[in-house]
């Protein structure tokens, strides 16, 4: 059956109906998705859920099977690869080759002269304080100078979209992030990033939509702050000072009243985001120093829907 596009002028990339086997194993079903200009998009879902077959898709490294990909509104064609930087997780720079005849010659491939290119990577160089590794070998870099050089050759040609593949593996905090703060300043400025990551604290700090993948479907997607707060139960902590209430509070579902510092915290899940008639009972009774809704982190949300994908 066919697949109608809805095209949305807000989308960056829009895909309907793709589908992908590799020798009997479907790695896409049906798969349909849209992703919105200037975003951080979290691509997410476990290992071989179809992630790294979508990327292949957009990179045009492979093709579907059927279905439909928009890139900028427009079929995706193969010169669109130039407006496109692609990080993936297993890095791909040759070892014997010096790091800035390296660079060069990648940023030529995205199109850019030579001229552009050197002054563009000596900029980057700079920023990154890696200048004076420009005529080392990659094999004297440390795994976290090559992301580093990895990245810039992904990001020096100024694409409208960037892919990145589990990018923070291989560097420690500081320099993670480095790549954080060029990545949001690099949206800012316009580019959409996808961001495939099973790192769900970056996808907290960094995404402002998400796509989750689970065994070649799409289970879950949107805004992340919409999708934390479909996923919200109406659980909240509450700290008061005074004695164990939870045996007066019966009509109510008590996940636990234990001692918290000083004080005592309850943890309540309410039938619906009405508050008051609780804290009307609590504040008759203690004195209530905090009342905060536990809201669920990305992790939970990804393992509790996963979990819940029954579909065989």
């Amino acid at each position: 059956m066919g697949h109608r596009i809805l095209i949305n002028m807000q989308s960056i990339i829009q895909v309907s109906g793709l589908n992908k086997a590799y020798s009997g194993h479907k790695a896409l079903d049906d798969f349909s998705l849209s992703i919105p200009k200037n975003s951080v998009f979290g691509l997410l879902g476990p290992n071989g859920a179809g992630k790294t077959t979508f990327i292949r898709l957009l990179t045009q490294i492979t093709k579907p099977d059927s279905g439909t990909i928009l890139f900028n509104d427009q079929p995706l064609k193969s010169s669109d690869i130039n407006l496109i930087g692609y990080m993936p997780e297993e890095r791909g720079l040759y070892k014997k080759m010096d790091v800035g005849e390296q660079a060069v010659y990648l940023a030529q491939l995205k199109g850019l002269s030579r001229v552009e290119a050197i002054k563009k990577l000596k900029y980057w160089f700079e920023k990154f304080e890696i200048t004076q590794w420009w005529n080392k070998k990659i094999e004297e870099l440390s795994k976290g100078m090559q992301q580093k050089v990895q990245f810039i050759v992904t990001i020096v040609h100024e694409p409208l979209l960037i892919i990145l593949d589990e990018p923070f593996s291989g560097f420690d905090p500081i320099n993670a992030d480095l790549i954080k703060d060029e990545l949001l300043n690099i949206q800012k400025k316009g580019t959409t990033i996808i961001l495939s990551t099973h790192r769900m604290e970056s996808v907290e700090e960094l995404c402002t939509d998400i796509a989750l993948i689970n065994k070649s479907r799409l289970i879950l997607s949107g805004a992340i702050k919409e999708v934390i707060r479909k996923h919200s139960d109406n659980t909240y902590s509450i700290v008061y000072k005074g004695d164990n209430l939870s045996h007066e509070l019966s009509e109510y579902n008590i996940i636990s009243d234990d001692v918290f510092e000083d004080n005592r915290r309850l943890l309540v899940k309410l039938n619906d985001d009405n508050l008051n008639p609780l804290l009307s009972a609590l504040l008759s009774k203690v004195k209530v120093a905090s009342v905060k809704e536990v809201i669920p982190s990305m992790n939970e949300i990804f393992v509790r829907t996963v979990k819940n994908d029954i579909h065989e």
